[in-house]
């Protein structure tokens, strides 16, 4: 199964939230559903990411699974262009990205999986 079956439920945003893994401090994950296994690389994940403000990384992220984001509220700052609320981005495996940062913070929702055959 890619995914649990989750029906509509109010999320609790005071906890559950994580530094993933690689990311600095100000900087947190709330997986809502799924596991993206990146040995097996297999798998798929929804989650929110949040950025506190000033917080920044400073590396180029590249994965080799798809990613989808969608900036929920906040600024978000990638090398001197600045995007706000309902701006969205789809990025094949092994896209370089960021570095990014946000002044005023910002919630991101995120979807990443790896290739999938539907044709079972």
């Amino acid at each position: 199964m890619l995914k649990e079956h989750l029906e509509f439920f109010t999320l609790d945003l005071s906890i559950g939230w994580e530094t993933p893994p690689g990311y600095p401090p100000g900087i947190q994950q709330k997986i809502l559903a799924g596991h993206l296994d990146e040995e097996k690389r297999e798998g798929s994940k929804t989650r929110l990411l949040r950025f506190e403000p000033g917080a920044f990384t400073s590396e180029l992220f590249e994965h080799d699974y798809w990613e989808e984001v969608f900036l929920v509220s906040g600024g978000l700052i990638v090398g001197e262009k600045t995007f706000h609320p309902y701006t969205y981005a789809c990025r094949p495996p092994h896209t370089p990205h960021g570095p990014f940062r946000s002044e005023e913070g910002c919630l991101l929702f995120e979807i990443h999986y790896y290739d999938c055959d539907y044709s079972d």
